[in-house]
């Protein structure tokens, strides 16, 4: 299935292009976004990495039906890209996001993982989603507490940071539904 626009009540989700490398590269490059993103992420950041990323991995990805890419948007101003969130057909690792930090701590990902979680469970009809993120991660913590997620293993992880204990979260279509819809 093709990645759709998606919307909130304050967000547009824009289906990933080319073109968004730019900005990406220009916001992305910042400790306190990588730090606890997968160790294959390069640091420090090089130049074209951001388009090297968008073209070779996520549109690689989105064209063979293995992943759905997005960027985040305000609907005040949605020429402004402020984060990017990721659903994968990846064993034990469904879905990915960062966020600038100017925009954190205001609900901005929790209406993106709304969204784009329904879509994995009701659009793409899979059975169960999960999400792996280092135990010092505490806003993703969070907010995989308060969607109705559920701890199922830890383990260790490889991040930009290092070797980090890592918490495995899951939810299941038919919880899903139970809390949200």
């Amino acid at each position: 299935m093709l990645t759709p626009e998606l919307q909130t009540a304050r967000l547009i989700l824009k289906p990933l292009v080319s073109e968004d490398a730019t900005q990406i590269q220009r916001i992305f490059p910042r400790w306190e976004i990588v730090r606890y993103l997968v160790a294959s992420v390069p640091w420090p950041y090089p130049d074209n990495a951001a388009q090297n990323y968008v073209d070779n991995v996520a549109l690689a990805a989105m064209r063979t039906g293995k992943g759905w890419f997005w960027t985040l948007r305000r609907k005040e101003n949605a020429d402004e890209l402020m984060g990017v969130i990721c659903l994968m057909d990846t064993p034990d690792n469904n879905r990915g996001f960062w966020l600038v930090p100017e925009w954190q701590g205001m609900g901005y990902m929790t209406e993106a993982c709304h969204v784009v979680t329904d879509f994995w469970f009701n659009a793409l009809e899979r059975d169960v989603l999960r999400a792996p993120k280092a135990v010092a991660n505490d806003r993703s913590k969070r907010l995989s507490q308060r969607s109705g997620m559920r701890l199922v293993r830890l383990q260790k992880g490889e991040y930009v940071s290092g070797t980090l204990e890592t918490e495995l979260w899951e939810i299941t279509r038919e919880k899903w539904n139970q809390l949200h819809h």
